[in-house]
């Protein structure tokens, strides 16, 4: 999750259009909505994971009077499940971003409304070429 998989959609949302030959990718608002229920996801899940992970270290730094663990193991479990929970809500919402991101990746290689012509552009290019 983060860096590497936001690395990994921009060169998807590029190289598709391109293997494809299509002007563009089928719809730049399914593309912001991947990348923001993405970023919430990969917010929820490591805020909540690294609550979590500080409070099970302050338990298991704790001792009582008698010099033992005041905390059992089963009650650190006990204590961090709902961070646990907030992980699965924050992994379903990056789970539903790459879900959209594949529905408007397959929908740009099959729809064929935005195809390039490729003698349209050569026949601008050489336009321009001549205007130089």
């Amino acid at each position: 999750l983060g860096w590497v998989a936001f690395i990994s959609f921009g060169a998807i949302y590029h190289m598709v259009p391109v293997i494809w030959n299509k002007k563009e990718i089928y719809s730049l608002s399914l593309v912001n909505l991947h990348l923001w229920l993405g970023t919430i996801g990969i917010v929820l899940y490591i805020t909540s994971m690294w609550t979590a992970g500080i409070m099970q270290g302050l338990m298991w730094r704790s001792y009582d009077t008698m010099g033992f663990l005041q905390y059992s193991f089963i009650d650190v479990v006990i204590s961090i499940k709902p961070y646990y929970f907030i992980r699965m809500v924050g992994g379903i919402f990056f789970l539903l971003g790459v879900m959209t991101m594949i529905y408007n990746v397959i929908m740009t290689i099959i729809t064929s409304r935005q195809d390039i012509d490729e003698t349209t552009e050569v026949k601008q290019m050489s336009k321009m070429i001549e205007a130089i």
